[in-house]
């Protein structure tokens, strides 16, 4: 007796005969498709404002995946094998790249290729190792230094000296600050909705924050109040202000003295005062403690008591003298 192919669970059409063994099997020609393949560039164009918002992460990221598209002389492909992610990863590093830097594009490929395997584009994905990455040295500026820098904005610009205060005492950002508008600031409390990890976080401001963000009023009822504290400034032009101001204070030769500089002085002054590491992680908005425990070496205070352990006089009266032989 034959079976039909539904009752093995086929819905095919044209029907090929077992011969003697008894059931058939259907087929057709329209279920059948040809796999599509892709270049890495494709991928990006087709989902890139899907994974990523609008802003510089976005054009970073665009930036990785147009040289990975271009090493990979903009190869087409329907699976992504572990052998082209170990070229990769060696053309990147033969290239200049440090570990880190690595870590960024092949995370953004990563992303990349995991929706695109969701959406049928690719039918396998390699296995992405973290490359180990050094701790590096951390550079913020001392008091002098921000006294120094901080005059020469001001004679500059009023606003950008105003935005180097919040910064400092914020540890924000300087894309969150910009971003700021005036309901985000409530009760000497400012909160942060536009966030690299996409969680807001809300911060106490010191009264001298809280002073940067007053305004005076406009001159006349033509002009209005800005959006926000910041709004008045973009990046570009506060970058710029800044660079000729550290120019003028003799940190020109130092490539670590960027904006970004603020947010690093305010987490190692937050560390060398004492406040935990995990509080520190809070206040900056750090997707995880092991982003904050760059600075966990400045908490040098910590160890203060192991040295009155450690000295002599104090260890002699409990410890046979036989060991001091």
């Amino acid at each position: 007796m034959k079976k039909s192919a539904t009752e093995f669970g086929f819905a095919w059409g044209d029907s090929v005969s077992s011969g003697n063994a008894g059931y058939e099997l259907r087929y057709s020609q329209s279920h059948i498709r040809e796999v599509e393949q892709f270049s890495i560039s494709e991928l990006f164009d087709r989902y890139k404002d899907l994974l990523w918002a609008e802003g510089k992460h976005k054009y970073n990221v665009s930036s990785f995946i147009g040289e990975i598209n271009e090493i990979l002389l903009g190869k087409r492909f329907s699976t992504f094998d572990q052998e082209t992610v170990d070229s990769l990863i060696i053309a990147l590093r033969q290239r200049g790249n440090s570990n880190a830097t690595i870590n960024r594009k092949m995370a953004a490929l990563s992303k990349l290729l995991r929706k695109a395997s969701k959406m049928g584009n690719i039918h396998s994905l390699p296995e992405f190792r973290r490359q180990k990455e050094g701790a590096g040295r951390i550079r913020f500026l001392d008091f002098d230094e921000e006294d120094r820098l901080f005059s020469a904005i001001r004679v500059k610009s009023e606003d950008a000296y105003r935005l180097c205060i919040f910064l400092v005492d914020s540890g924000c950002r300087l894309g969150e600050a910009i971003g700021l508008i005036w309901n985000d600031i409530q009760d000497h409390r400012v909160t942060f909705w536009i966030t690299k990890s996409g969680r807001s976080r809300t911060v106490p401001l010191t009264e001298r924050a809280v002073q940067s963000i007053v305004l005076p009023p406009p001159p006349d009822p033509i002009h209005r109040r800005p959006r926000g504290p910041f709004a008045m400034l973009d990046q570009a032009r506060f970058r710029a202000i800044w660079n000729e101001a550290k120019l003028e204070v003799g940190l020109g030769t130092d490539d670590q003295v960027v904006p970004h500089v603020l947010r690093h002085t305010c987490a190692s002054r937050l560390v060398q005062g004492g406040i935990d590491i995990r509080r520190v992680q809070m206040w900056l908005g750090h997707q995880t403690l092991q982003m904050t425990m760059r600075y966990a070496h400045l908490a040098t205070s910590d160890l203060d008591r192991c040295v009155a352990v450690l000295e002599r006089q104090n260890l002699a009266p409990h410890i046979p003298a036989a060991i001091y032989a």
